[in-house]
């Protein structure tokens, strides 16, 4: 193959293990998630009402990545599931606020074993897993700094060109 098309080999991306891993990431949670009756979106909306309680719907968004128009359903679903509840905040009636249930709080329990289950597919050390954690977060706050304005001029070593193709 002509070298001018090296960055168009599959080996060459780094997007494609990223993609078939997460997807096999999400196919190792369904059958855990099928038994809390939760796709994996709504496990990670359940997760941040786990830990926060209360929350708008915006930081919701903005925590896990989400469009308004991919949150809606997947909060509207939960709420008819009775996991969550929402309301208009009281001191500002623009914004939604979304609360756990008693049930969606008990859901907690049961969701106990996933990441212990997830963890035991996966053959990582620690370092590498808190390496990859980083390079991965890395990613995120990069793309979210871009998406704020707040990037300019943040960290001259984002600036470098990669050797390999995302």
């Amino acid at each position: 193959m002509d070298d001018r098309y090296a960055s168009l080999r599959l080996k060459n991306q780094l997007c494609f293990p990223l993609y078939a891993v997460s997807n096999m990431i999400t196919r190792k949670y369904k059958p855990l998630l099928d038994k809390l009756d939760l796709t994996y979106t709504q496990y990670i909306v359940m997760m941040v009402l786990w830990e926060e309680k209360q929350v708008n719907e915006k930081f919701l968004g903005e925590a896990l990545c989400l469009k308004s128009n991919t949150l809606a359903p997947l909060l509207k679903k939960l709420a008819a599931k009775g996991y969550i509840e929402k309301a208009k905040d009281p001191r500002d009636e623009r914004n939604i606020l979304i609360s756990l249930t008693g049930e969606g709080e008990a859901l907690k329990d049961k969701a106990l074993c996933v990441p212990e289950c997830i963890a035991k597919e996966f053959t990582l050390t620690p370092e590498e897993a808190a390496a990859l954690y980083g390079i991965l977060y890395k990613m995120l706050e990069q793309e979210r700094m871009r998406n704020t304005g707040n990037g300019e001029d943040s960290d001259n070593e984002d600036k470098e060109e990669s050797h390999e193709s995302l």
